[in-house]
């Protein structure tokens, strides 16, 4: 008797699951092809990303290759197109290789390209505080205390591996304008911080034997 009871309710099982199969087919066909596209769409951007990436690396080499005085608006064009894109490696590399080259000299115009630069999304963090430290380093001939300090303040404050640089150029910073006791401050800033570059810790240590010993 049990045994019948099993099978009835095996088949009653079957049965319904037939049912839901019939009764669903239109809307199991709609989801599981919507699942394919989906799958084809996420392999067909993640192709076109990498394509995009190798013609951004591609072009960037050819630019920094060729680059001579004569060609030096050309290569501005094309490395300002490639920040504009805003390619986590090559932006970053497009932007620094026209600061050192002196293609752009407008103070201006290089932190609105540092701006374009640190706006883009997903970028790695020690990334970003580096590009910060780069804007800062830029900034530190002409700009004021206040906004040299407003630019540096994430890194600064922050425990990122970039802050002992960020301290360092403030306390050069205040040393160049003869201000002692402020460059002193950063320079033993770099001193207790835990995770100070050790070549930055060291010239700070004879920065201060140097120019604060009695």
């Amino acid at each position: 008797m049990d045994e019948e009871i099993t099978i009835i309710n095996q088949n009653t099982r079957n049965e319904k699951i037939k049912n839901f199969f019939i009764n669903n087919k239109k809307n199991l066909i709609i989801s599981i092809f919507s699942i394919l596209i989906l799958i084809f769409c996420y392999f067909a951007y993640e192709e076109f990303q990498t394509k995009k990436k190798v013609k951004i690396s591609n072009n960037y080499n050819i630019l920094s290759l060729s680059f001579i005085e004569e060609n030096k608006l050309e290569v501005k064009n094309e490395m300002i197109k490639i920040i504009n894109k805003k390619d986590r490696t090559y932006s970053p590399l497009a932007l620094y290789f026209i600061i050192d080259n002196n293609i752009i000299t407008s103070p201006n115009e290089i932190n609105r390209l540092f701006d374009v630069i640190l706006n883009i999304s997903k970028l790695d963090d020690e990334i970003k505080n580096l590009i910060i430290y780069k804007k800062a380093l830029f900034n530190s001939d002409f700009e004021t205390e206040n906004n040299l300090l407003k630019i540096l303040n994430p890194v600064l404050n922050s425990n990122s591996i970039w802050k002992s640089h960020a301290l360092y150029l403030m306390a050069e910073f205040f040393l160049n304008r003869n201000e002692k006791q402020k460059a002193k401050e950063f320079f033993e800033k770099i001193l207790i911080l835990d995770n100070s570059n050790p070549n930055i810790k060291l010239e700070s240590q004879k920065r201060i034997k140097k120019n604060f010993s009695e």
